[in-house]
């Protein structure tokens, strides 16, 4: 990692900790193969377990932003899950190196996974969206230079993406909403 890199992972670290104060976080150095190894240099993957915060866990990216920042700002991804599982880890490091290889993402976008999200699963795609389950204080840290935003990588099926595509982002935030899904679930029903 650079110099500058370094700084940035270290404020989203300290950030995602102080937003996570009394659970545990564990910080994961994920070593994919060489060629994702160069996009996203020095990707760490930062695992939050259940506490005050919530039930689930949650995995959050720390060096996509010194990876992919434009003027001072960039993007940092959480995906939370029902249980702790190197699954998770790799899917959020696979995020990182899809969004740092040139397909920049960003809210309102989705991605497919290639399979399912979990064995079993109907969940296939991510959907990235706003952090609604941990808000605000976790979307919005501060780095050297800057700000990254942390987006949520929701699992969702490809009846959802197809709603999406046909009735709006807002749209399909609305049908969760009212179906009351369970984000954590993997094997939840579809809501389209």
């Amino acid at each position: 990692m650079s110099d500058a890199r370094v700084p940035a992972a270290e404020a989203v670290e300290s950030h995602v900790r102080a937003f996570f104060q009394g659970h545990s976080v564990e910080v994961v150095d994920h070593a994919p193969g060489p060629q994702r190894r160069a996009v996203v240099p020095g990707l760490r993957v930062l695992v939050a377990g259940p506490g005050s915060r919530g039930n689930s866990w949650a995995y959050v990216t720390a060096g996509c932003w010194a990876a992919t920042e434009k003027d001072g700002h960039g993007l940092e991804f959480v995906m939370t899950a029902p249980v702790r599982d190197q699954r998770f880890i790799d899917l959020v490091a696979m995020i990182a190196s899809y969004h740092g290889g040139g397909h920049r993402l960003d809210l309102e976008h989705s991605m497919p996974i290639g399979e399912p999200w979990v064995p079993g699963s109907t969940c296939d795609h991510l959907l990235i969206s706003l952090p609604y389950l941990h808000g605000p204080g976790l979307e919005h840290c501060p780095v050297p230079g800057g700000h990254a935003r942390i987006l949520w990588t929701l699992p969702v099926t490809p009846a959802e993406i197809e709603f999406r595509r046909r009735h709006g982002h807002e749209a399909l935030e609305q049908l969760f909403d009212e179906a009351g899904i369970i984000p954590t679930d993997p094997f939840r029903a579809s809501a389209a």
